[in-house]
């Protein structure tokens, strides 16, 4: 394949495998840029526990119905064809995947897909205290957990209702049996938690985990707080430095979006996430699952190409995979918030970030 895709920021429509072009199934895939894509964020739910201000509108949210969201046969075919494609690397995410009650033989069915390397899981926590012992022995390797404040009241202001203790729990539980290295997330939102950026980076300290902060990002829902709330990881490593002294640069690793550092003498690292002032899209390794069949290309557009109707139109396996492939050579070089192009298909619930 040499002719590069048109883009736009319209949804992909199903596509019929046998009107495409015929994709290399011997090699790993990749765009039409030369990256490799090998790591797939898969959303097993669009409900979520909580209702994070940066995530989810405090009012007005409609999850899809059941009947729309891909089964587990479904979801099944779809990596498998993923890793025929190529994909190494599989992170669940939702809304919250705790809530998917089938989640622990579903990490282990996973797991004994071929050629899947690593499962990680994106959660709020608040069911991991009970779930981290069956999660680990099931398969998964480890977890990021989202905790956007360490004062009770504020992290139930910003989660709409979160439970701290409860999330706590779930992180000692975590760390307790295996699934390490632990990182932790918080979304900073200037005049919510951004004075606690300091407190949060101590967390590194005495323990081996790595805390990121993540800039808050334009999609559906909150785009409004978006345009308000930002605040640059430049910004909050100048405040860091001025509590602890230069930080230690540590670079950052192939396909990782964290800008890395550690505070002098720590254990563990800080990560920065600066997605929309000093975007990663040139190391990009990723696309995304949503939990109702659909390949997203890019987390800030709208491209998207159905899997869900493919297979329900009786695609096969080998089909799925050339659509796999598709999907990722024609995925966008990266967002377009430089020139104004904003997401408008899907919110952060949605898509599992």
């Amino acid at each position: 394949m040499s002719e590069k895709p048109m883009l736009g920021v319209i949804p992909l429509t199903f596509v019929n495998p046998a009107r495409l072009p015929t994709y290399e199934t011997a090699a790993p895939a990749r765009d039409s840029f030369g990256r490799r894509i090998d790591y797939l964020r898969v959303s097993l739910t669009d409900r979520c526990n909580m209702r994070c201000v940066y995530c989810m509108p405090a009012v007005g949210m409609q999850f899809a119905p059941r009947p729309e969201l891909l089964t587990n046969e479904e979801l099944l075919l779809v990596l498998r064809a993923a890793a025929k494609a190529g994909f190494r690397k599989i992170r669940l995410t939702g809304g919250e995947p705790t809530l998917r009650q089938d989640l622990v033989e579903l990490i282990r069915q996973i797991k004994a897909i071929p050629g899947i390397e690593h499962i990680a899981m994106t959660t709020n926590a608040l069911r991991l205290r009970k779930l981290a012992g069956p999660l680990k022995e099931a398969g998964l390797d480890r977890v990021n957990i989202s905790i956007d404040s360490l004062d009770p009241v504020k992290f139930r202001q910003m989660t709409r209702g979160g439970n701290l203790d409860e999330v706590w729990a779930g992180i000692e539980a975590a760390n307790e049996v295996g699934l390490t290295p632990i990182k932790l997330n918080a979304v900073v939102v200037r005049g919510m938690n951004d004075d606690e950026v300091v407190q949060l980076a101590a967390l590194t300290i005495e323990r081996k985990w790595e805390f990121r902060f993540i800039e808050v990002m334009p999609l559906t829902g909150v785009a409004g707080l978006a345009n308000e709330g930002v605040i640059s990881s430049a910004e909050l490593i100048e405040r860091l430095e001025a509590a602890y002294g230069t930080l230690e640069p540590l670079g950052q690793a192939d396909s990782d979006p964290a800008r890395r550092y550690r505070i002098p003498g720590a254990k563990g690292k800080l990560g920065f996430i600066s997605s929309v002032t000093d975007p990663f899209c040139a190391t990009c390794n990723r696309m995304r699952l949503t939990a109702d069949g659909r390949l997203h290309l890019c987390l800030l557009r709208d491209d998207e190409l159905d899997l869900r109707a493919a297979i329900r139109n009786g695609a096969t396996l080998d089909e799925v995979e050339q659509l796999v492939r598709h999907a990722v050579y024609i995925k966008p070089w990266g967002h377009g918030l430089p020139e104004g192009v904003l997401p408008t298909l899907r919110g952060m619930s949605q898509l599992g970030g």
